[in-house]
């Protein structure tokens, strides 16, 4: 088949099968044409095909011949729309940026061709982009990248690639960076993984006409559709999933357990409890099990005294006793770039290329998995395409692909589907609340309770209300959680586990105590709350335009409403963390064991060591993602970023002092390693926990939505959102920013969009692809104004903690008290559907 690429004319062989994103990928190598959805859903994989944008994972092959295909990579890295998202940080991961690129340059291209140098409106952008999905959220920094191309401010000379927002933009948005699902090894096998069928069966033997690596537990028994049972390997995908379906499997379908009234047991006995998959971070609180019931589990404080008052005013009557019960849906982690892992044995070592959160966690759990020395496991996470906490174990794609290269002595390479990210990629746990709030006679908070009954399928540990304790002062609580096992694909953590849902109840309900008693929702949690630095956020809020000049919403189709709701977060970090710092060839050279998923670490360790030894950002390079470098903090918790900068600022002082007085050319060669400072006050955990501290001190935020509702068609769109972050010293503010905004977006769409989906009958996940389970967009970005207040840190080293939960787990709950303002109807379940909506309000 012949056609021009990029500029020049190619030959090349395809099967009739063979989309264009397979022949550019796997047989021309342009591994810049990303595949995520395969279904042409998402945009990752877009291409030009004679100056019009295609989906190029459902292009036929044959589609292109004859005809010209560029690339991203065919853009050159100087169009101006690829400096305008170097420039404005309109990027996370970047995994989808290299489609996103690819699309707005050819909207660039007309719009100038029509309008000249003028800018398009935020409508007019969405609609031109509206084919594309990033679930980071870098949506505020796309449209001031596409706004800021149109308008010619990117048309001069080529941007100083030394000093871009991003250390590593211009390799995203090239398409030269490279991910675990672009990595191809001489010799490589494809391997792919059968899964089960049944939500409960015991499986006994299993019939393959070649080498087939199992990946049962120790009894055999499966307890969710798509559970691994096994996976085969060979030279491409398709000739792997032929293999795959002649595998015979001989199940036993055992009852399955898919509501409460199922009398079945999930682990039936204490063996299999120890085996059950976590839904939480850090230790499992001790519960007991009955059944399909473990719990409660909690951590009351006054509990009894709690319920008392509450039993007491629920008989009296009256207007300061809230009551009600609240629900969320299953969330699912979906990554963009799916779950990847490229194994192959060299003279007794493993070697793994890897999509992961956790490079020197995992790199451990391989060790003893495999029965190795530390020393003999190799771990290298170059670029990685999101997580959001599903990537910090070793999951089933690294144990398939691990199995298959030792079966067959070669390197093999397993990526999951985007069918099986969604059914085994992992989910953030349902969850029922039912949540009781009493205030005595002047206003004060007196008691509460909270009952959280988690849905984390298989998973144990939702630990939503638990988290209840840390919120509101001391009045007596009862707090307890509840897992309800059943026969559905596990739950894990996911951004902020357990807040979101618990959030979701408890702001709302204070939200309503203010309004029965006239209060000021503002001025009521303000008066609770006695966290300090989330009192600095409360009053500069109180000043909002968007708050102070919110009015009556009136009658009308078409109704705004404003609400407000708060959070916190624990601060952790990993004290373990290192960072090694070497003069090489007039630069230094920063290598630690972390990884960045999108959220800068590249950026703050450079700025950090540039800004200590006052050097050219071009003099200062980043290596990170190897876990032969010095030991690295896992990319979960938000314990990055107050990790790695200490121990880089520490390193950058042992430098300069080893340095005394050289100049770097003079120094060649030169090593320090830097550690992370203890805090000065110490931690709460006298030990660390899995390798993270819990630092003294909790992050905070308030966040503040305008909705605009559509009272007829059910639909509620956020037009603005406010959110106030307290986490102190920001390392790279503008990267930090955009943290901030995707969490918004992401909140947004735990409030209005994302549920995932399951047949009654056989738990089936019927929300498989980007269709049916329904990310935000581009469209649904409000405006969004994200400020830091930076004070309070002074007892951590470097004054900055992280901020990538606090920043997105209330989001939903102001949503839910901003369709309260604007409707008069408080909506209880998530998402915030139309039917439920129109519904509630009696449409």
């Amino acid at each position: 088949m012949d056609f021009t690429l990029n500029g020049k004319p190619v030959d090349v062989g395809a099967e009739p099968a063979e989309t264009v994103a397979g022949v550019l990928r796997e047989r021309l190598g342009l591994t810049g044409t990303k595949v995520a959805c395969g279904t042409g859903v998402c945009g990752t994989c877009t291409v030009l095909v004679d100056g019009r944008t295609a989906a190029s994972c459902l292009l036929p092959a044959g589609a292109v011949a004859d005809r010209e295909v560029t690339t991203v990579e065919g853009l050159g890295g100087d169009h101006p729309v690829q400096r305008a998202f170097a420039a404005h940080d309109a990027l996370q991961c970047g995994y989808c940026t290299p489609g996103f690129v690819v699309e707005a340059a050819a909207f660039m291209d007309r719009w100038r061709a029509e309008h000249g140098a003028s800018e398009p409106s935020r409508e007019q952008i969405a609609e031109a982009l509206a084919g594309h999905l990033c679930r980071c959220g870098s949506y505020v920094g796309i449209y001031e990248a596409v706004a800021a191309a149109c308008a010619g401010e990117h048309d001069g000379p080529a941007d100083d690639p030394a000093a871009p927002v991003r250390v590593e933009a211009l390799e995203k948005i090239t398409g030269a960076a490279r991910y675990t699902a672009d990595v191809v090894l001489d010799g490589q096998l494809e391997g792919v993984i059968v899964r089960s069928p049944h939500p409960h069966a015991k499986v006994g033997e299993i019939r393959s006409g070649g080498p087939l690596a199992e990946l049962l537990p120790a009894d055999r028994v499966v307890r969710y559709a798509g559970q691994p049972v096994a996976a085969v390997a060979a030279p491409t995908r398709a000739e792997a999933l032929a293999i795959a379906a002649r595998v015979e499997v001989e199940y036993t379908v055992l009852p399955a357990v898919l509501s409460e009234d199922d009398e079945t047991v999930v682990y039936p006995t204490k063996e299999s409890w120890q085996e059950a998959p976590r839904a939480n971070e850090g230790p499992l609180a001790a519960a007991k099990w009955n059944g399909n019931v473990r719990g409660p589990a909690g951590m009351s404080w006054r509990g009894r005294t709690a319920v008392k008052r509450i039993e007491k005013a629920r008989n009296e009557g009256g207007r300061a006793l809230v009551e009600a019960t609240f629900t969320t849906s299953a969330q699912a982690h979906t990554c963009m770039e799916p779950h990847g892992c490229v194994a192959r044995w060299e003279d007794g070592d493993l070697h793994l290329h890897l999509s992961t959160q956790a490079v020197t966690r995992v790199a451990g759990q391989a060790a003893k998995r495999w029965k190795l020395r530390p020393e003999q496991v190799h771990i290298v996470a170059e670029h990685v395409g999101g997580g959001f906490g599903s990537k910090v174990n070793v999951t089933a794609d690294v144990a398939a692909a691990v199995e298959l290269s030792r079966l067959h002595d070669a390197p093999v390479r397993v990526v999951l589907s985007r069918e099986e990210e969604l059914v085994d990629g992992g989910s953030r746990p349902g969850v029922r609340i039912d949540l009781a709030l009493l205030a005595d006679d002047d206003g004060e908070l007196a008691a509460f309770t909270m009952d959280a009954h988690g849905d984390a399928g298989v998973s144990i540990g939702s630990n939503a209300a638990w988290h209840s304790r840390f919120f509101y002062g001391n009045a007596p609580r009862r707090i307890r959680d509840y897992d309800h096992i059943t026969n559905r694909a596990p739950g894990i953590p996911f951004r902020g586990p357990g807040l979101p849902p618990m959030l979701w109840a408890l702001e709302q309900g204070v939200d309503e105590m203010a309004l029965r008693r006239g209060e000021d929702p503002l001025a009521l949690r303000r008066r609770w709350d006695g966290n300090t630095k989330r009192h600095a956020l409360y009053d500069r809020a109180a000043g909002l335009p968007m708050w102070r000049d919110r009015t009556d919403p009136g009658e009308g189709r078409v109704r705004r409403g404003v609400g407000v709701a708060a959070a916190n977060y624990m601060y952790f970090v990993d004290p373990g963390t290192k960072v090694s710092l070497a003069v090489e060839q007039g630069a230094v050279v920063a290598r630690v064991a972390a990884q960045d998923i999108g959220t800068g670490s590249r950026s703050v360790i450079a700025e950090v060591v540039r800004s200590a030894l006052d050097l050219r950002p071009g003099r200062v390079r980043v290596e990170i993602g190897n876990s032969d470098h010095a030991y690295g903090p896992t990319s979960a918790s938000s314990c990055t970023t107050p990790s790695v900068a200490p121990a880089a600022e520490d390193a950058a002082r042992r430098l300069r002092k080893a340095l005394g007085g050289r100049s770097l050319d003079e120094a060649e060669g030169l090593e320090v390693v830097g550690k992370r400072p203890r805090d000065r006050r110490g931690y709460v955990t006298p030990f660390p926990l899995d390798h993270f501290a819990i630092g003294r001190g909790f992050t905070g935020a308030v966040v503040m939505t305008e909705v605009e509702v559509d009272t007829l068609l059910g639909r509620v769109r956020p037009t603005r959102v406010w959110c106030g972050v307290s986490a102190g010293h920001i390392y790279a503010p503008r990267l930090a920013r955009n943290q901030c905004e995707g969490g918004v977006i992401q909140g947004i769409g735990y409030a209005l969009f994302e549920q995932r989906r399951d047949d009654p009958a056989t738990g089936t996940v019927l929300t498989a692809n980007l269709e049916d389970y329904r990310i935000p967009g581009i469209a649904d970005t409000p405006e969004i104004d994200v400020y830091f207040h930076t004070e309070g840190w002074d007892h951590v080293p470097g004054r900055g903690v992280g901020l990538g939960e606090v920043c997105t787990v209330a989001v939903a709950a102001s949503v839910g008290n901003a369709v309260r303002h604007a409707t008069g109807w408080r909506p209880l379940d998530l998402p915030v559907r139309p039917d439920l909506l129109l519904k509630g309000i009696g449409a």
